[in-house]
């Protein structure tokens, strides 16, 4: 990997990790369109936990009130909330990693995302979503965390499942999208752990160093300005914008699939 994939690729981690419009689908197409053909499951995580440093900036003070007091009701709604990831990542990681190689996956999981993101902003207008941290259920956090493991698939979108699920669960529309946020942290730091743990015996080629740095903090960059745009986009109901744009790029990578076969 060169230094300017790895710049191209943090860059649209960042944006898209955080964007209703799936990171790990954008990782895919771009390492096809680069050919990169090594696993790309280390510079993957790598680039996600570069993300990770975007929401400990952006969410500082949620944070902070979690240490300060964490026996409260958010915690046990966000341990709630990743219980379906964690199982989903530690049961079914091989099928996971295999997805990462397919655009068909990805074309089609993007077709999903934009239609929970255009059903989400229906129903929310629908019934205006009151449910802050105390009137949220354990059981709407379940659901939340339901959707987020579904977007383990590359295309189907983390930030946009779990926003699109606390929509449609009732949730206000800002604590629906600080939930989503809050919720990835637990996820990115445990698959951190799980996929690098290689890392840490074989160690990372010399070669890759520069870029599987410059990379993750090129994330880190782009994605404070996303989360940035997204809570706006949420607060102004407009988050269905992007069902648009991932059907487009659904049919984009459908037809290149087609071709490539």
């Amino acid at each position: 990997m060169t230094l300017f994939q790895a710049i191209v690729l943090g860059a649209v981690q960042g944006l898209t990790e955080f964007l209703p419009v799936s990171s790990s689908g954008h990782l895919v197409i771009f390492q096809h369109i680069f050919a990169i053909e090594e696993a790309p499951l280390t510079f993957d995580v790598l680039v996600h936990l570069g993300t990770l440093i975007a929401v400990f900036i952006a969410f500082w003070d949620d944070i902070l009130g979690i240490l300060k007091k964490p026996f409260c009701r958010l915690t046990y709604l966000l341990i709630v909330g990743c219980i379906p990831a964690g199982l989903a990542g530690f049961l079914l990681a091989p099928y996971f990693e295999k997805a990462f190689d397919s655009l068909l996956v990805v074309g089609i999981a993007l077709i999903f995302t934009g239609i929970l993101l255009s059903l989400s902003e229906n129903l929310a207008q629908r019934h205006f979503g009151l449910k802050q941290e105390e009137e949220t259920a354990f059981s709407d956090a379940l659901f939340i965390g339901i959707l987020q493991a579904l977007a383990i698939v590359p295309g189907l979108s983390r930030s946009g499942s779990t926003i699109a699920a606390g929509l449609m669960a009732g949730l206000d529309r800002e604590f629906a999208a600080r939930f989503s946020f809050l919720l990835s942290i637990p996820v990115i730091i445990g698959a951190g752990i799980f996929e690098l743990s290689d890392v840490f015996v074989t160690g990372i080629p010399a070669s890759n160093i520069l870029p599987y740095t410059l990379g993750p903090l090129t994330a880190a960059l782009f994605g404070l300005f996303a989360i940035k745009v997204v809570l706006g986009l949420v607060r102004k109901g407009k988050l269905a914008y992007f069902s648009y744009y991932c059907w487009i790029l659904a049919v984009i990578t459908l037809c290149w699939y087609n071709i490539g076969k």
